[in-house]
């Protein structure tokens, strides 16, 4: 199989090309960078084949399918910096980006008959209550510009692609990029308190991980919405901040607060991240491990 990959620059690109190349398919890469622009490692992603593309461009974007002529696109690029989306000189970019970028690929994809895969988010619900969201729940309300952006991506694949997959995900760490893990190992080097929220609940989602279930799940065609994290229950933040000095080593007094008293965000942020991951294994995939299992992987990994 010959699978065109969007964002390889960032934590999920990079991982699903290595995953790809593990299991013998042909992964082509892409980003907006005129080369790859990732982690330099060892690992196949680095000097596997890669085409620069701004997936704003419709015509370069139905220019680079037709060349590759993939069987199927994992759309994995995105702008993901919450916070700065609510900067209204980003706006228009941050839509461009994740609504019309995302249309462009689900374009042509329609046109030329490869299925795709879109990777979506927690976010385009609203974050209230306390039971898991459902993957095909339809009560849409997000809270911020990413979100917004994401669910208008979200509907943008599900009215054009016949053969798509929506995979919602949350809290995301990965070798490839910033994320909480690495913010909490570099604070707690200097720190030896730190306050972090703990009335967000949600479980965290390891792309090392993830890479295999959606590779596992393009090879099929068993389409539809689908919700993804490591197993392990549901955790705040806070206790995931425990979790990672705890495996680290490190003793670092972690100090619960609401959102409201850590404030700083200029991003809504959702109290309920609880995502429902049942429809996986009814339909037969396998579950990711639990959490804490790819905590200790990845700090092991990152020293």
């Amino acid at each position: 199989m010959k699978v065109f990959v969007t964002g390889v620059g960032g934590q999920l690109g990079h991982d699903v090309m290595n995953e790809l190349n593990k299991r013998g398919h042909a992964g082509v890469g892409s980003d907006i960078a005129p080369a790859y622009s990732g982690i330099q490692d060892k690992s196949a992603v680095c000097s596997m084949p890669y085409v620069q593309l701004d997936i704003t461009d419709t015509e370069a974007v139905r220019r680079a399918l037709e060349a590759v002529r993939p069987d199927a696109v994992i759309h994995c690029a995105a702008w993901t910096a919450v916070d700065a989306a609510e900067d209204a000189e980003n706006r228009d970019k941050v839509r461009a980006i994740n609504e019309g970028g995302t249309r462009n690929i689900a374009e042509a994809c329609r046109a030329l008959g490869f299925k795709m895969m879109y990777i979506s988010t927690d976010y385009v619900f609203d974050g209230q209550g306390t039971a898991p969201w459902q993957p095909d729940c339809k009560a849409y309300a997000p809270l911020n510009v990413y979100g917004e952006t994401k669910l208008g991506g979200e509907k943008a694949v599900s009215a054009l692609v016949e053969k798509f997959f929506i995979v919602r995900i949350a809290w995301v760490f990965g070798l490839n990029g910033k994320n909480f893990i690495k913010t909490m190992l570099k604070l707690g080097e200097t720190h030896d308190t730190l306050r972090v929220v703990n009335d967000q609940i949600g479980t965290p989602t390891y792309t090392l991980d993830l890479a295999r279930l959606l590779v596992d799940m393009i090879e099929t065609d068993k389409y539809g919405y689908y919700h993804a994290t490591n197993e392990g229950g549901y955790i705040s933040w806070a206790e995931f901040a425990k979790e990672i000095f705890r495996q680290a080593g490190m003793k670092v007094n972690v100090i619960p607060v609401t959102t409201a008293e850590y404030g700083l965000s200029k991003a809504a942020r959702p109290f309920n991240s609880r995502l429902d991951k049942t429809k996986l294994t009814a339909c037969g995939f396998e579950p990711l491990p639990d959490w804490r299992d790819a905590v200790g992987r990845y700090i092991e990994a990152v020293r």
